[in-house]
């Protein structure tokens, strides 16, 4: 991981395939936020499978010269994770990401990394606002929804966290970062 500036791909994860690879991810203390230290492979293969079978809530690997380097989720707000706790928007998606742990970290590489997920997402015409509830204590993905043209709503209590409810329009994401969307 040498630029700063990496173009990514995207492809959807296979939880057989990919079991391996997103169990050394999700259970690395760097993923603490996760909640999945403690899963054993067989836990990491079921929670994926679940996703693939689930119409509202999707696992995609950001790819960076055909290698994951970046794991993404998107959810419709309407059916997982807010129901309940949010009254969601037509054209309101939801994202999970995590970078993994890596001993030679690249300066700017995770803002690069939420800058494509935010494009990525907004290439889908239906798409009008991005929403995100990361933990309230993960300033560091705070200050990197911010720099992508996320605002802080409000905080939210669900089940396994307090969580910060944030919101990005393409309007926001596009003043914020410069990336058309």
């Amino acid at each position: 991981m040498t630029s700063q500036n990496p173009t990514f791909t995207f492809r959807t994860v296979d939880p057989l395939r990919d079991a391996g690879l997103l169990h050394s991810w999700v259970t690395h203390p760097k993923a603490a936020f996760w909640m999945m230290q403690d899963a054993r492979l067989e836990d990491v293969e079921r929670a994926y499978m679940e996703i693939a079978a689930d119409e509202h809530h999707h696992a995609l690997f950001g790819l960076r010269h055909g290698e994951p380097v970046f794991l993404m989720e998107r959810y419709d707000p309407a059916h997982r994770e807010l129901v309940g706790l949010h009254e969601p928007l037509p054209g309101d998606v939801g994202m999970h990401f995590l970078t993994p742990a890596t001993d030679t970290p690249v300066h700017g590489f995770t803002r690069s990394v939420i800058t494509a997920i935010m494009a990525h997402l907004f290439t889908d015409p239906s798409v009008e606002r991005v929403v995100v509830e990361p933990d309230v204590h993960n300033k560091a993905v705070h200050a990197l929804n911010e720099a992508v043209g996320f605002v802080p709503d409000r905080e939210i209590e669900k089940p396994e966290k307090k969580a910060l409810l944030s919101f990005c329009t393409r309007e926001q994401f596009f003043a914020a970062t410069g990336v058309a969307a």
